[in-house]
């Protein structure tokens, strides 16, 4: 037996191939300057979860305000609307300064910056002054999470890039997650002993902490270790935002399937929101009592949780189904799949349905968020990537905000409403069989 045929012939074996995958996960994560990194981001994003829970507690969650489906999406607007305006843009900022110093003085600044927040929330302001202040603080940490990004090619090289990015990408996830549940947790034991506003801002500046430690890691970093290169000082321009968003959209329309694939993915995305919103509202006014907010948030914490476990789990799947059935068919397959769920909460609208449709609607959405990260990636060169994915997460975000707005006109404050799950669900078969089908979306491959 030819001990070279063996290995070929194992190496279209997707066992095979997803045990190449687990290896190179675990190399990656040993690597001594991704690891680094990967301090800082996941230091950030953890926190980002303590933050957000914090805020949702003090906005949606506060015996002293009445949660309703239109503050919520207002909310989930405020959030992305920096992502969404900035977004584009930061990418000629990280190109003329050090991305270790902007990774060091944007975590200083949004330490301080939460300082204030904690400080409005503690007097219980709710108007002009937070929202500022709150979008403020998402701005700066879309440009961390950009210099974070534009620094990791430096680090690796180019077989391992996709790997490593579904690693920061998915591990960011998870911490966000497990950051929002430590947040409810230690508001859960600090409620007795404070006023709800009070303990809110305590949550806050514990959180400010969390970001004054994500700095300190980056002096781990050396300061030209990840970039900018000086090919990128010397083209970068503030007029390059719009030429480069130009740019994405024509190289878009030269590569339909990957268009397809963009636009499916914001798809799920504000299908996702949407029903993030029905769980908040039925966790918040109808499975828990309205009187007791703090039990809400509890509820609404371990719905989440569940769903940081699918979108985990969800990662590790991808590649395998990559391997076996392609990134095409695996990205329709995920989006039939992901229809299938939102019918189990339309069913049964109890807190077991809200958890298994939450776990299964994150994990099949994490599937169509990793293999068209794969698929995108595959199609575009090197001088096209940033601004393919700059037009890539302008969908996306406006997709959620959508989605959520949409979703706040649909329900009632109870949030019990078999029409937004099965909105959703209509919508996600509508991708999979129009967007996805196999005569434009294959046509490509």
């Amino acid at each position: 037996m030819n001990p070279r045929c063996d290995f070929i012939k194992e190496k279209n074996n997707p066992n095979f191939r997803v045990t190449l995958f687990l290896m190179s996960f675990t190399g990656l994560l040993r690597h001594p300057r991704l690891s680094r990194l990967l301090a800082v981001r996941w230091t950030g994003q953890a926190t980002d979860g303590v933050f957000q829970s914090a805020l949702a507690s003090f906005v949606l969650f506060s015996p002293e305000r009445q949660a309703n489906a239109l503050s919520a999406a207002v909310g989930f607007a405020v959030v992305l609307l920096p992502y969404s305006l900035i977004g584009p843009f930061v990418g000629t900022i990280l190109d003329r300064v050090s991305r270790q110093r902007a990774l060091f003085f944007c975590n200083l600044a949004r330490s301080a910056n939460l300082c204030f927040v904690a400080l409005l929330v503690y007097t219980g302001t709710t108007g002009v002054e937070l929202t500022v202040v709150v979008l403020i603080a998402f701005g700066i940490n879309r440009l961390i999470l950009a210099a974070l990004s534009a620094g990791l090619p430096l680090l690796v090289d180019t077989k391992s890039l996709i790997t490593a990015n579904a690693i920061a990408v998915t591990g960011g996830s998870v911490l966000v997650v497990i950051g929002g549940g430590i947040g409810v947790g230690v508001r859960a034991l600090v409620d007795g002993a404070a006023i709800a506003d009070h303990a809110d801002a305590l949550l806050i500046v514990l959180a400010a902490g969390g970001y004054f430690i994500a700095a300190l890691l980056t002096s781990r970093l050396k300061k030209n270790e990840i970039g900018p290169l000086q090919q990128e000082k010397e083209s970068a321009s503030f007029l390059q935002g719009f030429r480069d968003m130009q740019e994405g959209f024509r190289y878009l329309r030269g590569h339909l399937d990957a268009s397809r694939g963009i636009i499916a993915t914001g798809v799920q995305r504000g299908g996702l929101t949407a029903l993030t919103l029905t769980a908040l509202l039925l966790e918040r006014n109808t499975f828990n009592d309205p009187a007791r907010p703090e039990d809400g948030l509890q509820g609404f914490g371990i719905a989440l949780s569940i769903a940081g476990v699918g979108v985990f789990l969800g990662a590790f799947l991808a590649p395998y189904g990559v391997a076996r059935f392609g990134r095409h068919r695996w990205i329709k397959f995920a989006m039939i799949a992901s229809a299938c769920s939102p019918l189990i909460l339309a069913a049964s609208q109890t807190e077991v349905g809200l958890c298994v449709t939450a776990f299964l609607t994150a994990f099949f959405g994490q599937n169509i968020k990793v293999t068209n990260d794969a698929l995108v990636q595959s199609k575009i060169d090197d001088y096209h990537r940033g601004r393919v994915f700059a037009v890539y997460d302008v969908v996306v975000n406006g997709a959620i905000v959508s989605g959520g707005l949409i979703a706040a006109l649909l329900l009632p404050p109870s949030g019990l409403s078999r029409i937004v799950p099965l909105a959703v669900s209509a919508a996600y078969l509508l991708v999979a069989f129009i967007l996805l089908r196999p005569a434009k979306f294959y046509a490509t491959y």
